[in-house]
């Protein structure tokens, strides 16, 4: 990867930056040949230094083009292979291990990533803050311990659908890994006020996503509410949450800026109404849709209690 001077682009400073940027991180996003472009690519490149690769939704990308980037580049700090589902835990073990500087890892819907992959991914990668397994139904509890005792300093985290989880690894991880600033927990119905009480442990914590949590009640709730720094809160079909969490989240999370509700009937005017007390200077996204008891939710009406307001739908 040769280095260019100012005087070799032609144009100046920003094209300079442009071109070295460029020159960091290779797009294969949504190539319908992205394995055979990333082949291409890395033969025609000194890979020194390359920071970035992303083959998100890139077809043809299988264990054989993940192993070529292991052996080709030993710089990575951010690799996506989001919807590349031929990819296992043989490849996500050869690119960590010749990674060891790696800060992002994302591979979202793919069904062969296991535990062992995982394991391997965080005791190579000590500086790993980014991680999105979405939709990796075959990781467990395991996980979750494994980031816990290695990425201590882990910020963003992405379970979504990761059906399998429980709530003695989510104690484990909110116990462990105080620095966390996002956590998805989409469509995990298995988790219980038991472990949503063990968020006062993640003071940190500025985005959080338990749409469908069936089990999570006003108790685990003021866990929850104890992250005073949230500024995003999905609360979609959290069935058994009313106006008493509300009111714990209204007490203690003043900077909220995106809230949902969608579907909850225990959440009444009165809930609104206390929320607004604190919120009304921050909160611009606020979903009510099918709250059937909160009389007082068309536009006009929230907009008098909450004036910032300008998305009123979250959930679709």
């Amino acid at each position: 990867m040769e280095h260019l001077s100012n005087a070799d682009t032609g144009g100046g400073q920003e094209d300079y930056q442009s071109q070295q940027k460029s020159k960091r991180s290779l797009e294969f996003n949504g190539l319908p040949d992205g394995g055979e472009k990333l082949v291409t690519a890395l033969s025609q490149s000194n890979c020194d230094g390359l920071l970035e690769i992303n083959l998100e939704f890139a077809q043809g990308v299988e264990d054989e083009h993940i192993l070529l980037i292991a052996e080709k580049v030993h710089s990575l700090k951010k690799l996506n292979l989001n919807a590349c589902q031929k990819v296992t835990d043989a490849g996500i073990c050869a690119v960590a291990s010749a990674n060891p500087n790696l800060e992002s890892f994302s591979i979202y819907w793919n069904l062969k990533v296991t535990d062992s992959g995982v394991e391997h991914l965080v005791r190579a990668c000590p500086h790993l803050s980014e991680l999105n397994l979405s939709g990796c139904k075959s990781v467990t509890d395991k996980t979750l311990y494994m980031v816990a005792d290695h990425c201590s300093n882990i910020r963003s985290l992405n379970l979504t659908r990761c059906l399998k989880l429980t709530d003695e690894g989510l104690i484990k991880l909110l116990t462990s890994c105080e620095n966390l600033t996002e956590l998805y927990l989409y469509a995990i119905p298995n988790f219980t006020d038991k472990a949503y009480e063990k968020f006062s442990n993640t003071p940190r914590l500025k985005l959080l996503d338990v749409c469908g949590a069936q089990f999570l009640s006003d108790v685990g709730l003021a866990g929850i509410a104890e992250c005073t720094l949230l500024e995003s809160l999905n609360l979609t079909w959290c069935v058994r949450v009313t106006d008493i969490g509300l009111k714990a989240l209204a007490q203690h999370c003043v900077f909220l800026e995106s809230l949902s509700l969608h579907g909850l009937l225990g959440v009444t005017d009165d809930g609104i109404e206390e929320l607004s007390k604190s919120c009304k200077d921050t909160l611009h996204t606020l979903d009510v849709n099918g709250c059937v008891n909160i009389k007082r939710r068309s536009k006009d009406e929230l907009l008098q209690l909450f004036p910032l307001l300008t998305t009123f739908v979250v959930h679709t």
